[in-house]
């Protein structure tokens, strides 16, 4: 007997959470986003990213490993382009404005570290209505700063509750 959906109340109540920030991060940053992603992950949120390398991958690498699941927008046509920790891979073609999709299937965002692609997804979150917590990220208003991956986690959820 196969097993059944989850059904619609269900899934719905389970947050999904973004992970964004660069590419090319710092050895502090990607233990930060794998730290942020196992702990969503062991939660039972659902990471969404946008599915490459740096902050990306190691928040996916987190919340695999935690049991979780990881899924990946990616901003061209291939799926094999993500990274190997990816669950789902959601090929969109739109390049940078791949960005936007992460915001708005995202329930919070939680940005670490982060370069101009970063930037972009904080002021869609907050221009949005998405809440956005940060470690280390840009210093603007609206970002919920915290000073570790537990407490950006806790922020994140209790906000994607609301």
């Amino acid at each position: 007997m196969a097993a059944s959906a989850p059904s619609a109340a269900i899934t719905a109540l389970v947050p999904y959470v973004a992970i964004v920030g660069a590419a090319e991060a710092s050895a502090e940053e990607l233990a930060a986003a794998e730290a942020v992603g196992a702990l969503l992950g062991g939660a039972g949120a659902v990471v969404v990213c946008g599915g490459m390398g740096g902050v990306m991958a190691a928040g996916c690498r987190g919340a695999r490993e935690a049991g979780g699941t990881a899924v990946g927008i990616l901003p061209g046509l291939d799926r094999s382009v993500a990274n190997r920790w990816v669950t789902v891979a959601i090929t969109t073609g739109l390049g940078e404005l791949r960005n936007g999709v992460i915001v708005r299937c995202s329930d919070a965002v939680i940005a670490i570290g982060g370069a101009y692609g970063t930037l972009s997804e904080v002021a869609l979150a907050l221009n949005t209505g998405v809440p956005v917590v940060g470690l280390g990220t840009w210093e603007i208003d609206g970002i919920e700063h915290m000073g570790s991956p537990a407490e950006a986690v806790a922020r994140a959820l209790e906000l994607a509750q609301r």
